[in-house]
């Protein structure tokens, strides 16, 4: 039912709202511009990569050869169509997120009464507000009941704030403060009243902390950083060596077309160009895997930078714990008892005092509290007499200025009125007239449960006797007599302790922020596993400048009275100290904190701000899911290694069968079709063997590694490049040989490239067995699939006579391919072989497993 209009609010016509809508835009966040698709393939046409294969068919078709252009540009539209449809896929997972229905409004028009889209709301409109809703933009209430507004997705604080009608009040006041302003977002628990909007859109506390987060600059994950700055040096290198060598042609005599060929192709060759995508590969498959434990990555890249997270800053309301209040503890004038949060039995001395406190609760409760004092008595009451299904419920005294308290009149079966109330334990202490020495009692009481981090409440009850009369117009007319004192608190949610003993074992500290006391805020410490010894408090935090409070952070797990502005801050400065950190919230002021943070974990029953501020959304709320992301990247990164690794050595053979054979007098060996076979087959085929390695044993028991370590430090660079000459050696040692026995040079060209699949293969396995050395290796029926798949693609190009010359190769016997390949493989076996023999191999100490495993 509709509260009734004060005289000085009138709503708005139709004309009014079409005229402010003009001048202040939509009720609505405002959102970032979606790439176009012809921006998208701009984007992937900018890749080294691809440009130089754009060169080639351009050339191509220059001097009049369709079949190779032809073969080129299939393979320039394969890569633009994979790359397309990855970006397509992570915009569609992000357009289900915001695909959430549109809040309605129940607003005054046109001297009625309707319903509106809520983003249609403009400043001096009129709403109605009730039980249950959304609260649509901040607004000041004019009429009606109080609310208690549930704030938390604002403020972090589970405790529900009173909110006054007032039609005097001109001005809107602070999250978190009594007054007349309600604030768009928040949930009203209990009431009914009318409220004037005053502020929509971005305009609003929601749309300054959106403000918040657009001047918030992404941090590029560490991986994609190196992997860019590493494949932009080498393709100036490649460039530079395409020119000398189309010059070093030209000046020899050879043609244009060839002299250019010869340089676009040792120029691919050079180019690492297989390390973005192979990223890319890696961090799309294991946004998949975490998938399956109800993690969605908004962006894929935050999952490796999560492997590598020193400490993990937790908001405490709806992340730790479970943002819905539970009775914990119960003081009745028979004795007092601690009650567990899933309790099914209680003593009978506290009984009374959770019956009355459920009959002072409407029938269908919405305010937290409300459900709690619900919730314990159809656990640990069902089967008593405390319990009354079968009675008739009359009226509700609601909360009000002079009292803050909630009372509920009921009828039992014996047509007995019986009253229950709750609320504020100096409320009820009020209505029970207490004498002084009784009143001092129940507060002081009341006092040490409150600074135990207790939402404390009193109950109370009466029995009404005056036979058909009419019920009292107020409370105070009814004889109360005390039941007794309940506390309340946000419980920490079933996984919060395993989850935090799981973090501490892979080596990452845990830091609380929360706005509570630090009463409070200790206790739920202690209660997660937290080390609660040293606590800092917002308002000790604004006096510490950045250096003092990052030191301060190296010694505190728990910060209490903490603001949003505050959260900011210690990212900041947890930064600054050099640590790699995450934020985990839920709450639209945690939004700023999770996009400044190196990694964002928004839990799913949150807000689509935090979401969008987020790296990371857990769909299902459950925190053990952070474990196993925290697992998925570290085993991501250690196959990074592995294959970043790889592509290092299989490059060297590649460059000396493109570079030598001109130098040295002999036809060319490969073309730009041969390096685009390997980079279609070959390249993405042994990324994906690296990737399915499976984890080793101690990923989880580890260090996270440093900020400054590299994917290409010099001891892994200097093994990589050894196999890669001794890959370069098969190839080249075979066209050597079959060049001065007078094959033909088609002949001499299958025969290399025959040796040159076969080192590649080899390459996987040394790769992969050098770098796990010291770890278990799993097994990883992907290699047999990958042998299966290249070995059956190569023989192909063989055996079909159309691309045995697209390729320009010549029929070959088995023998000579089974000795080619041996002549190929042979030189990376025995160097792996060898390394592997050399004193200290195979053994690490843990700090050295632990280095070079991170």
């Amino acid at each position: 039912m509709d509260a009734e209009l004060p005289a000085s609010v009138t709503g708005l016509s139709s004309a009014e709202v079409a005229a402010r809508q003009r001048a202040v835009g939509r009720n609505e966040m405002p959102s970032a511009d979606r790439r176009t698709l012809l921006q998208h393939i701009g984007g992937v046409l900018r890749e080294p990569m691809l440009l130089l294969l754009l060169v080639a068919t351009a050339i191509y078709i220059a001097f009049g050869d369709a079949l190779e252009a032809g073969a080129l540009g299939v393979s320039v539209l394969a890569i633009v169509a994979i790359t397309l449809a990855q970006e397509r896929r992570t915009e569609r997972a992000l357009d289900a997120l915001r695909e959430l229905a549109s809040p309605i409004a129940r607003v005054y028009r046109d001297g009625r009464w309707q319903e509106v889209d809520a983003r249609e709301l403009v400043p001096a409109d009129v709403i109605h507000l009730s039980e249950g809703d959304r609260i649509p933009a901040d607004a000041l209430l004019r009429a009606g009941t109080p609310l208690a507004v549930d704030e938390s997705l604002l403020t972090g604080e589970s405790v529900p704030v009173l909110h006054r009608p007032d039609p005097a009040v001109r001005a809107l006041g602070r999250p978190g403060e009594e007054g007349a302003s309600v604030f768009s977002g928040t949930l009203v628990g209990s009431g009914n009243a009318v409220a004037e909007v005053m502020l929509t859109g971005p305009r609003t506390e929601v749309g300054k902390i959106g403000a918040a987060l657009g001047g918030i600059e992404l941090a590029r994950a560490p991986l994609h950083r190196e992997v860019a700055t590493i494949v932009t040096r080498v393709a100036i290198v490649a460039i530079g060596l395409c020119v000398l060598l189309a010059a070093i042609y030209i000046v020899t005599g050879a043609g244009i077309l060839e002299a250019l060929l010869a340089g676009i192709t040792l120029a691919m060759s050079v180019l690492p160009e297989e390390l973005p995508l192979v990223l890319t590969i890696f961090l799309t498959l294991g946004a998949w895997r975490i998938a399956k434990h109800h993690v969605l990555a908004r962006r894929a890249a935050v999952i490796e930078t999560l492997g590598a997270v020193t400490v993990l800053c937790v908001d405490k309301t709806g992340t730790l714990t479970q943002n819905q209040m539970a009775i914990r503890r119960v003081m009745s004038l028979e004795g007092s008892a601690n009650i567990a949060v899933d309790a099914t039995k209680l003593p009978e001395s506290v009984h009374e005092a959770i019956e009355f406190g459920a009959l002072a609760c409407p029938q269908q409760p919405v305010d937290p509290m409300d459900r709690a004092f619900v919730r314990l008595a159809d656990q640990a009451l069902a089967k008593t007499e405390h319990v009354h299904p079968a009675w008739r419920w009359v009226r509700e005294y609601p909360l009000s200025p002079g009292l803050l308290a909630v009372t509920h009149v009921w009828r039992d079966d014996e047509q007995r009125t019986v009253v229950a109330t709750k609320g504020a334990p100096e409320a009820i202490i009020d209505l029970c007239h207490l004498g002084p020495e009784q009143a001092a009692y129940w507060r002081a009481q009341a006092d040490l449960m409150a600074r135990e981090g207790l939402r404390v409440l009193g109950v109370a009850r009466a029995y009404h006797t005056h036979g058909g009369a009419k019920t009292p117009t107020q409370p105070h007319d009814f004889a109360f007599e005390l039941v007794g004192l309940v506390g309340l608190a946000d419980p920490l949610r079933p996984e919060t302790k395993q989850m935090i003993e799981q973090c501490h074992e892979a080596g990452v500290r845990i830091v609380m922020i929360t706005g509570d006391h630090p009463t409070t805020a200790r206790a739920i410490a202690r209660a997660a596993g937290l080390d609660a010894g040293s606590v800092l408090t917002g308002p000790d935090l604004e006096q510490l400048d950045e250096e003092a409070l990052a030191y301060a952070l190296e010694h505190t797990e728990v910060i209490a009275r903490a603001a949003p502005a505050h959260k900011l801050r210690i990212i900041h400065a947890l930064r600054l100290a050099g640590e790699v950190v995450g934020m985990t919230g839920d709450g639209v002021n945690d939004a700023p904190a999770l996009k400044a943070a190196d990694v964002g974990i928004a839990m799913g029953h949150g807000t689509e701000v935090a979401r969008e501020a987020s790296g990371l959304v857990i769909l299902d709320d459950t925190l053990a899911a952070i474990a196993a992301a925290i697992r998925a990247g570290r085993t991501i990164y250690d196959n990074l290694r592995k294959v970043a690794s790889y592509l290092l050595s299989v490059h060297v053979p590649i460059v000396g069968v493109a570079l030598l054979p001109p130098l040295l007098g002999w036809p060319p060996l490969i073309g730009p079709i041969h390096v685009v076979l390997l980079e279609l087959v070959i390249d993405p085929t042994c990324s994906i063997v690296f990737e399915l390695d499976p984890p080793a044993r101690d990923v989880m028991q580890r260090k996270p590694r440093a900020r400054t370590e590299h994917l290409f430090d010099a001891k892994r660079v200097g093994f990589a490049l050894l196999l890669g000459v001794a890959a370069a050696l098969g190839p080249l040692a075979v066209a050597a040989v079959a060049h001065n026995a007078g094959y033909a040079a088609d002949t001499v060209r299958a025969l290399a490239f025959v040796a040159l699949i076969a080192a590649d293969l080899m390459l996987v396995a040394a790769s992969r067995e050098r770098l796990a050395r010291g770890s278990h290796v799993g097994k990883n029926p992907a290699i047999f699939w990958m042998l299966v798949a290249v070995t059956g693609v190569f023989a192909l190009t063989l055996v079909i006579p159309g691309l045995r010359t697209l390729f320009g190769f010549a029929p070959l016997g088995m023998p000579h391919v089974v000795a080619a390949a041996l002549a190929g493989a042979l030189p990376v076996a025995l160097t792996s072989l060898l390394h592997a023999a050399r004193p200290g191999e195979g053994r690490t100490t843990r700090a050295g497993h632990a280095a070079s495993q991170a």
